[in-house]
Order: C-alpha cells, then structure tokens, then sequence
C-alpha cells in the first residue's frame, strides 16, 4: 500500500515538473522559415504589406501609421524587384529560359485537362470536379479513345479507366 503511494507521488511530481518545464526554463523556438527556402528580400516586403493590409482593415492600424508603413514596404518591394530584374538578386541566379519555363507548364497541365471544362486545379485528378468526365482522353492500356463522359471501362480492351 505505501509503496503503491511512493509510486503515485513520484509519477505526479515527475508529470508536473515536465508540464513546469517549459515556463521557468524556457524552449528553444524553430524558426518558422525553412533554411531551404528562404524568402527573398522583395518577398518579405510583399508579405509584410498583406499582413498591413489586414491590420488596417481589422482596425489595428491608424491611417497615419498605415500611410507610413505602406511607402516603407512599397519601396522596399519595389527595389528587390527592380534588383532581381537587373540580375542582381538571389531570383536571377540560375533563372529558367522561356523555354525550359514553357515545357514545366505543358508537362504539369498533362493529364489534368478535361475535355469538356478545360484545365482543373486538381494535380492527380482522374475524373473533373466540375462535371465528372474522365480526363484522359485515352485509355492508358491499349490507346483507344474514351468518348462516354461517365466511361468506367474502356471499349477496346476492358481495361478500368478509374479506381
């Protein structure tokens, strides 16, 4: 019996001091910016004037301050855009050419055009959102033509179109 208590003190005291910790030691923030990414000098001025936009909006902001603020950002903005558009930002080091930019877009709009609504935002889309059509044209089997908007099975082979 006072053995079971010893236990249930030592697992409460032990229970408190990790829910304690924190508030008198402290924890070492991570920082919300991956390393990997680190957002451009033009970017954070874009974020900085939405946050802006928002804390005006919510009243947190007086026009005079909001007014200052905004020319502060605009012009920072403004300046790492005009440096990357010279080359000298960290955006022009390694940009793709019209081309190479061109091919990413047709290869990521493959697969995901419906033939009656167009592109669809969905990237693994296999029927459309919009009016539930299959979206490949084309059985992906044998080749043949998938014309019935509600095809489950292809014509040609029996192959299922869709899970």
């Amino acid at each position: 019996m006072i053995a079971a208590l010893v236990i249930g003190t030592a697992l409460a005291v032990g229970a408190l001091a990790f829910v304690l910790y924190p508030i008198f030691f402290g924890v070492a923030r991570a920082s919300p910016i991956r390393a990997s990414a680190a957002p451009a000098e033009g970017d954070s001025a874009v974020v900085a004037l939405r946050e802006l936009e928002f804390d005006r909006a919510t009243g947190k902001l007086s026009e005079s301050d909001y007014a200052e603020l905004k020319a502060r950002y605009t012009r920072q903005a403004i300046a790492a855009m005009r440096r990357d558009r010279r080359g000298d930002g960290p955006a022009a080091a390694g940009s793709p050419s019209d081309d190479e930019v061109e091919a990413l877009v047709r290869v990521y709009r493959d697969g995901r055009t419906c033939p009656s609504c167009g592109p669809r935002p969905e990237p693994d889309a296999v029927y459309c959102s919009n009016c539930g059509r299959y979206m490949r044209d084309r059985c992906a089997e044998c080749g043949a033509p998938v014309v019935s908007p509600d095809a489950r099975y292809c014509i040609g082979c029996g192959n299922r179109l869709a899970a």
